[in-house]
């Protein structure tokens, strides 16, 4: 295959290179077979953009499959979330989606062929029973005693199992492999339980249902899979993978590849810590933005574009590593700096009052939407006599190095005009309620006809267009300096994860924001418009991420 890139390539594309110069394989078919046991996360998105862009890259075909053979964590909430998070990182399956239950029939009639050949067996131990017989890493396991049965006991008490007459746990059906095997995995694994479970997908036709290890390599197979890319925590299973389509007797059976999984530091990814967080309401449900879900990154605000970057730079390799979520947010703000407009909010209000302003009098300020892209445009701000400031922006008795408003200073208001501060009012405890400040009707557009400097530039709302809105500050889930998890496994929650600003005023210009709109806040970070609860008539914000870090990107090899 010609490829005229520069870039080097991964060990899974020489690999394919590999088998498709040899003749193994003439296409390449891949797939994503995720579990409908919860909510994708960021980890996942890498697999999902691997297996996707190298069936483009290879002109293949992208299969998308759900691996439903557990129905006891199985819901059809996380079926639709799946498919919403993938079509939403781009991943299309186009009429190539699957469900493992699509093929239980075939699954059954593969179990029967291996009994008939000698190479499974019915076997009532017990769970404790079975792992006791299979040994340790150092020990090889023993026979199991119902090895010993007729392939027509077998046939027999299969057709039983699947009839209903064995109750849950009191029957499986297990792979007669080598119970000597340095590889655990290949000690006699279990093929079927007994599991009398409403399926999502089939209802109560079965009461038995596969294990993953023997239903995933026949899924693949059926499907023509050629390249079945998965982690590193599949490789002691290939062996497995590859007795299933063998001794089933496929032709052209699927080549298992693993790679490295994607860490992320000082997040929470584990099905079950998230499954408590939104069960004891620590967070709003799995799409809570300060999570890494796929749906919580893309309710905060992250996009398609900004997660592909982030997996491209991870890189694909064999060797496990950790990634920091720097690496993430410097993505997203890569992504949004030129091509979201630049607008002002005020997340802490106090009332800026430019005595020497017509009273009554409104104007309509041209603004650029972004300095760094110009095709954005423009938009038009109101100014009037009454503005609505940050109240960090001023301070009565100011530290040296000081630029913004303090009395007798001169600030400029963002693309408006110059103001002096010439005093403030204060309520009974003491806290500034009104600032007062005089203007230079020549220095519209922020700059001065006579040439003078000023050092502080800070921006405004006016406030008679003002909009009210609630702005949600999100900081890690867990407590980054203690790490993930205390001593007892639980988790090291961040009592400040999340701070609701009540009562934030930003420009008209938002007043007919929509779910999953964007901007970049002047001087506070990058904000989305929340897609569960903002509405016409309560504006909601989640920051995505703050304007800067001390996050270096690595260079690259």
């Amino acid at each position: 295959m010609e490829n005229n890139e520069t870039r080097s390539r991964n060990f899974i594309e020489m690999e394919i290179d590999k088998d498709l110069a040899e003749g193994r394989y003439d296409t390449v078919c891949t797939r994503f077979p995720p579990e409908p046991n919860g909510y994708l996360h960021i980890g996942h998105a890498k697999s999902i953009l691997l297996n996707y862009g190298l069936a483009q890259e290879y002109n293949g075909t992208f299969h998308m499959r759900f691996d439903d053979t557990n129905p006891t964590k199985e819901k059809e909430e996380f079926v639709e979330s799946i498919k919403e998070d993938i079509k939403w990182l781009g991943a299309d399956w186009k009429d190539h989606l699957y469900f493992a239950s699509d093929y239980f029939d075939q699954m059954y009639e593969a179990a029967v062929k291996l009994i008939k050949k000698g190479k499974a067996y019915c076997s009532d131990l017990t769970a404790e029973q079975i792992r006791e017989y299979r040994g340790t890493l150092t020990e090889p396991g023993k026979e199991d005693p119902n090895s010993k049965r007729s392939v027509e006991e077998n046939l027999q008490i299969f057709q039983d199992m699947k009839d209903g007459k064995y109750e849950d746990g009191t029957m499986v059906l297990r792979a007669r492999i080598d119970m000597s095997s340095p590889n655990i995995n290949m000690r006699d694994p279990i093929l079927y339980r007994v599991a009398h479970m409403t399926h999502h997908n089939t209802g109560d036709k079965w009461c038995v249902y596969p294990m993953y290890d023997f239903a995933h390599p026949i899924e693949d197979a059926i499907e023509g899979i050629t390249h079945s890319i998965c982690t590193l925590e599949f490789e002691d299973h290939r062996p497995l993978y590859d007795w299933v389509v063998r001794e089933v007797g496929f032709e052209k059976p699927p080549r298992q590849i693993e790679f490295a999984k994607m860490y992320l530091t000082n997040v929470v990814t584990g099905k079950r810590y998230i499954k408590k967080l939104v069960e004891d309401g620590i967070v709003d449900g799995w799409d809570d933005p300060r999570l890494v879900s796929i749906a919580a990154l893309r309710r905060r605000g992250f996009t398609p574009e900004s997660i592909k970057k982030f997996v491209e730079l991870c890189g694909v390799s064999k060797a496990n590593s950790s990634v920091d979520y720097a690496m993430l947010e410097y993505c997203i703000r890569e992504d949004l700096k030129t091509t979201r407009s630049r607008v002002m909010a005020i997340l802490d209000p106090v009332k800026l009052v430019i005595d020497n302003y017509p009273e009554g009098e409104m104007e309509y300020l041209e603004v650029p939407n972004n300095l760094e892209n110009e095709s954005l445009g423009s938009r038009t701000v109101p100014f009037g006599r009454e503005l609505y400031i940050d109240r960090e922006d001023f301070m009565e008795e100011p530290p040296k190095k000081y630029f913004r408003l303090f009395p007798g200073n001169e600030v400029r208001l963002m693309n408006a005009y110059f103001v002096t501060c010439t005093g403030y009012e204060k309520d009974e405890d003491g806290k500034v309620t009104v600032i007062h400040c005089t203007y230079d009707p020549a220095s519209r557009g922020g700059n001065s006809p006579d040439g003078r400097k000023v050092k502080g530039t800070i921006h405004w709302v006016a406030a008679d267009t003002a909009v009210d809105a609630e702005i949600r500050l999100y900081e890690n889930i867990v407590d980054e300096e203690k790490g993930v998890y205390n001593e007892d496994g639980s988790l090291n929650l961040n009592p400040n994860s999340l701070t609701v600003l009540q009562g934030c005023k930003v420009e008209p210009s938002l007043a007919d924001v929509k779910p999953y709109d964007s901007f970049q806040f002047v001087r506070q970070g990058f904000f989305c418009a929340d897609c569960k609860d903002c509405t016409p008539d309560h504006l909601v914000f989640n920051r995505i991420v703050s304007l800067k870090s001390s996050y270096k990107l690595p260079k690259q090899n």
